[in-house]
C-alpha cells in the first residue's frame, strides 16, 4: 500500500451512508470512503456485524482491522482461529492468507484496505 496524493481529511462516520451485505447468515453494514488517487486507492471502512452474521466467503484481501466492539472470530483456511475482542486487531496481506469471519454477539470495526 502507498498512501500518497491524500490530503488531510476527517469523517463523520454517522454521516456516510451504509450499505448492507448479506452473509450466509445475518449481514454487515458498511459505510465506506475511498481516498488517494485512482489506481492507488485506499478502501476506509466502518463495519457493523450484525448478532450471528457468518461470512458468506473466504477472503483473500488484505487488510488492516481493529474491533471497536463486541466481538470477532477469524478462522484461517488452515483451521486456525483467533477470537478478537474490543481493543484487539490483525493485519494480512493480500493473498496471505485466506480468512473468513464470524460474530455471536455482533461487533463493530474499523478497516483499512
Amino acid at each position: 500500500m502507498q498512501m500518497s496524493a491524500i490530503p488531510f481529511d476527517t469523517t463523520d462516520w454517522s454521516q456516510v451512508a451504509p450499505t448492507r451485505h448479506a452473509g450466509e447468515e445475518g449481514e454487515a453494514l458498511w459505510r465506506t470512503r475511498h481516498v488517494g488517487p485512482e489506481g492507488n486507492q485506499i478502501r476506509v471502512r466502518m463495519v457493523e456485524y450484525s448478532p450471528g452474521y457468518v461470512s458468506d466467503h473466504w477472503c483473500q484481501k488484505g487488510h488492516v482491522l481493529l474491533v471497536l466492539e463486541g466481538e470477532l472470530e477469524t478462522t484461517l483456511a488452515d483451521g486456525r482461529v483467533f477470537t478478537l475482542t474490543p481493543g484487539m486487531s490483525y493485519q494480512v496481506a493480500d493473498g496471505a492468507e485466506p480468512h473468513r469471519s464470524r460474530t455471536p454477539k455482533g461487533a463493530r470495526l474499523f478497516i483499512v484496505d
